[in-house]
């Protein structure tokens, strides 16, 4: 799923693509994407880009008050295309879910593989009129996110770090990769409650974040959308590497399975040299 990090390099790329160019079609393809059916998709064409931003995990391009906003949740992807195809795309079964033309024949296509689809487009006069927009919680990198604002939103949360990292309306844009990271930065389990942070350990917790994102922000910088999702894999010392060497002590990083996802995670680093039970369980093997 991208993150903070790739949304942001897409938001970069995407300026730089997309800022003073006229959309002349949007076209889709995947009829469930479309979250938003008044103003019609069609409502953008012939309309300018004037800026492309991003909130959260969301990403908004906004032609001059009308705004087309997506979330790619997990398998879903951007596509740049520097010449688009003549003919129209072909409703079916395969991965395009949309696709925006620009006058220069350039444009780009929205995708998702996979059977669980959860891929989301929105044209709306407000952002804000998004509900998953609505509800996100402070950006972690903005400028007057410091370690008070942060220390105040764990106050008074009773439950595991981890899902405080990923809860969208606590801090927005962290999902289940870069918080397997921070928490490797941090040496903190996943399974620590909240209640039990210290002041010491909000400090700890609060810089592994920062320097986590702005890491992957700055690897990201530059990298061209279609490679994104590779720099990402490289940049990642824990998540998706079940069985490897930790980078940090050369233990074996291990992992907690659940219903939809995964987590993994360093033994030595971060929980005293113990594995991790089973989600059932969800405390330390004895």
């Amino acid at each position: 799923m991208p993150e903070l990090p790739e949304v942001e390099a897409l938001t970069d790329f995407l300026t730089e693509h997309l800022v003073g160019r006229e959309i002349t079609r949007v076209l889709p393809v995947a009829i469930n994407v479309l979250k938003t059916y008044d103003p019609p998709p069609m409502a953008l064409e012939r309309r300018t880009v004037t800026s492309v931003a991003r909130h959260g995990k969301f990403l908004d391009i906004d032609t001059g008050g009308l705004h087309l906003v997506t979330h790619l949740a997990r398998a879903g992807w951007l596509h740049w295309r520097d010449r688009l195809p003549d003919d129209p795309p072909r409703p079916g079964k395969g991965p395009l879910a949309l696709r925006v033309a620009l006058e220069t024949g350039e444009g780009f296509d929205l995708t998702e593989a996979g059977t669980k689809k959860g891929l989301a487009v929105y044209v709306v006069a407000d952002p804000g009129d998004v509900p998953g927009v609505a509800r996100l919680g402070p950006d972690p990198l903005a400028d007057d996110f410091d370690e008070a604002a942060f220390a105040k939103l764990l106050d008074g949360e009773r439950r595991q770090i981890k899902g405080a990292l990923r809860d969208q309306s606590l801090i927005a844009g962290v999902g289940n990769a870069y918080s397997d990271e921070i928490l490797h930065v941090a040496r903190m389990s996943p399974f620590k409650q909240t209640a039990t942070l210290k002041p010491d350990d909000i400090h700890t917790l609060y810089e592994a974040l920062r320097t986590t994102l702005k890491d992957a922000v700055e690897r990201s910088r530059g990298v061209a959308a279609g490679r994104l999702k590779a720099e990402k894999k490289t940049g990642l010392r824990v998540h998706g590497r079940t069985g490897e060497p930790c980078p940090v002590c050369g233990d074996t990083i291990r992992e907690v399975s659940f219903s939809d996802s995964s987590l993994q995670y360093c033994p030595t680093c971060q929980t005293g040299g113990k594995p991790l039970a089973d989600r059932r369980m969800s405390r330390l093997l004895k």
